[in-house]
């Protein structure tokens, strides 16, 4: 009997272990739902603003400077490279009865080579009007613009010079476009890198080349191109106003639609600008206006569906009619779309000939010269072999400057630097950080905590972040209640939490710290590596990343623990493994309450983790983490070099012993560290 009540017993409290098991995998799941969802709604909150305070000519002419630095910053081109000489070569010539093709190439910057077709009509004397067209994704080892020569020979038929410029990715000099897409490449976003700056840069550069060409006629310039060409269109014509019409198609989207209809996965990096300013597509078209702008576009393209490239053309022509006064209905702008998919169909082709005809050359209509025959991928290839000193292949870790991590002699000059740097933060980094926080909606889980009541009041909560975004915390209390108990807010990553209840390595806490373990979003789910990249990638539309989301739960789970819970803590420490350890620094930044972030394996550089969105451009982590000083810093395996740039912070406030690889285990260096505290309090004693 005895041994059967045991069995049931044990059966119980396995069946309820279980139960708790899957009741957490089930809200571990909803919380995840209703992230993505978050994701989709502020995209679409972001997309129902554009463009929205704009409501006079005046007002559009005062904002246009500004969104136009906005968007090149976005780009990685603010600042702009420095143009340095082309080298421009003509590496061969074909002949053909109505028109010659050059094979050229040039260095947009140094060892950045750019090949390209340049078509020139026979028999003309008079500069012509120029197409500058840019490829699309058509992958080929000698170059994409034999796949679109055709559009090359109708322009150069019909009386255009045309210059048919590679892709980056898929040049005869290759690079990379899809760095982040399928490449883990997250220091791109560190650095608020994206091919489409190289590619604009590329363009704009391919304009200074065709401004020496003395068949050009440099006010007549019209751009074109489809998919990451038209994209390309589409941003420079907006930042480059030697640009005298566009063409871009299957390109057009905003945000919104792209996070409602989840199509990261199907977009290669060079369609999008990172989000820093919370601004949407709209304002690239903006900025092309009022030079004419035609938008073509598939009703069935999965890739830039017609909500997007709709709300585009409306939001677009509200400016453009702002310049159309009196009447306000201007005819420089239009928008055609088709029952197709993503494809430069005759009816695109066509229209997009018709814009130029009547923009560049002033006709309405005039007799059209369809082309004949094509040259092979080898013809139209302009080099024999790779140049030995082309960079093409690591671009993307050369084009974006970096921030310098100076020396610095004294307090008051570094404290300037750090003044400086914390507004560089806010404003490049965090800069979509709410000003208003949502309430915490508390809701306290069923969970009891099991065999940690025995050592401390435990409490499972969930609670809002952000608007729809709702984390799971576990709060252990000292049973005594003690509202002055110290804290340690432990920020666990994705996979260090195993079972709903792991707290072997916290044992000596329990009891005399208040100590809240949180879960920051994305950490409980399983999440695929596909999934990951989807997600971090839709976050950049919003101008956050998946770490600078998680600084914030951070920040607000001390908000929550603190006001909630109605505790003063002398001392709040933050902890956490590897790159999480890096965001609680973040977090003691933005919160002068943190005396001390507990280390443990952290990265060495934004090169390699967290990402965070344009912060390489403005610091590093030695920098960061000097910037936490003379506050305590603590680690529990070996700093990595690059700490020494701290230590030497440190060192000029006279604290370099605060910045400390842990000889002890960490409730030791807690309990030294109170010990500290409350001596400063009472000024009877200075420990370092």
């Amino acid at each position: 009997m005895k041994t059967a009540r045991i069995r049931q017993l044990a059966l119980l409290v396995m069946g309820l272990f279980l139960c708790t098991l899957v009741l957490a995998q089930e809200n571990a799941a909803s919380r995840h739902q209703s992230f993505l969802n978050y994701l989709k709604e502020t995209a679409a909150g972001i997309s129902s603003h554009s463009l929205t305070r704009i409501q006079s000519l005046e007002a559009w002419e005062e904002q246009r400077l500004v969104l136009r630095r906005q968007l090149l910053y976005m780009l990685g081109l603010d600042p702009l490279p420095k143009r340095t000489p082309l080298n421009a070569q003509v590496t061969g010539k074909i002949n053909r009865p109505a028109y010659r093709i050059e094979k050229i190439v040039f260095q947009s910057l140094p060892g950045l080579y750019v090949t390209g077709s340049f078509y020139v009509p026979n028999r003309s004397s008079d500069p012509l009007p120029t197409i500058l067209y840019l490829c699309g994704h058509s992958p080929h080892p000698l170059g994409a613009k034999s796949d679109y020569q055709d559009r090359a020979i109708w322009f150069a038929s019909n009386g255009y010079a045309c210059l048919v410029l590679d892709t980056l990715e898929f040049g005869e000099v290759p690079g990379l476009h899809h760095g982040i897409h399928d490449l883990n490449m997250w220091h791109w976003l560190s650095l608020g890198y994206t091919p489409a700056g190289t590619e604009v840069w590329n363009a704009i550069r391919a304009l200074d080349y065709l401004e020496t060409r003395p068949e050009v006629d440099r006010r007549k310039i019209g751009m074109t191109g489809i998919s990451g060409g038209g994209a390309i269109t589409w941003y420079t014509a907006a930042v480059d106003e030697r640009v005298t019409a566009a063409a871009p198609v299957c390109s057009t989207y905003t945000f919104g639609s792209q996070a409602a209809h989840w199509v990261a996965a199907g977009q290669c990096d060079c369609i999008y600008f990172h989000n820093t300013y919370l601004e949407d597509f709209p304002i690239v078209g903006a900025l092309i206006a009022p030079r004419p702008l035609i938008m073509l576009s598939g009703r069935k393209d999965p890739d830039f569906p017609p909500d997007g490239y709709h709300e585009v053309f409306r939001n677009v022509k509200r400016v453009y009619d702002l310049y159309a006064k009196p009447h306000g209905d201007s005819d420089r702008v239009k928008e055609v779309d088709a029952d197709v998919g993503h494809s430069d169909v005759p009816l695109f082709l066509k229209e997009a000939r018709q814009w130029m005809r009547r923009w560049l050359k002033n006709e309405s209509a005039s007799p059209e010269v369809e082309p004949a025959g094509k040259e092979t991928p080898e013809d139209l290839a302009c080099l024999s072999k790779l140049p030995p000193d082309a960079v093409n292949y690591e671009i993307h870790n050369l084009f974006i400057p970096v921030a310098t991590l100076n020396n610095w002699t004294s307090v008051a000059a570094w404290n300037n630097r750090r003044q400086e740097l914390l507004q560089e933060l806010k404003e490049k980094v965090f800069r979509w950080f709410p000003r208003t926080k949502t309430p915490f909606e508390t809701k306290v889980s069923r969970n009891q905590g099991g065999w940690a009541a025995r050592y401390a009041d435990y409490k499972e909560v969930e609670l809002s972040s952000e608007p729809g975004v709702r984390v799971r915390a576990q709060v252990l209390r000292p049973k005594s209640r003690s509202n002055d108990a110290p804290l340690l807010v432990y920020v666990k990553r994705a996979g260090d939490s195993i079972y709903f209840l792991d707290l072997d390595e916290l044992l000596p806490l329990l009891g005399r710290y208040t100590v809240l373990i949180l879960n920051p979003r994305l950490t409980e789910h399983p999440v695929s590596a596909f999934e990951y990249a989807e997600i971090e990638r839709t976050a950049s539309w919003i101008g956050r990343t998946i770490a600078s989301m998680q600084v914030w739960d951070v920040l607000r789970a001390i908000e929550w623990v603190t006001s909630e819970e109605k505790i003063s803590p002398p001392l709040i420490s933050i902890y956490g493994k590897g790159d999480m350890g890096i965001l609680a620094l973040y977090a003691g930044l933005f919160d002068e309450r943190v005396k001390q972030v507990i280390l443990n394996d952290p990265p060495a550089s934004h090169w390699q983790k967290p990402a965070l969105l344009n912060i390489l451009r403005v610091s590093d982590i030695p920098e960061v983490a000097g910037a936490f000083a003379p506050r305590r810093i603590v680690c529990l395996t070996n700093l990595p070099g690059s700490f020494n740039y701290t230590r030497k912070i440190y060192e000029l406030y006279g604290r370099s012993a605060n910045l400390a690889r842990a000889r002890s285990s960490m409730p030791k260096i807690l309990r030294k560290l109170a010990r500290i505290l409350v001596c400063i309090n009472r000024t009877k004693c200075n420990h370092r």
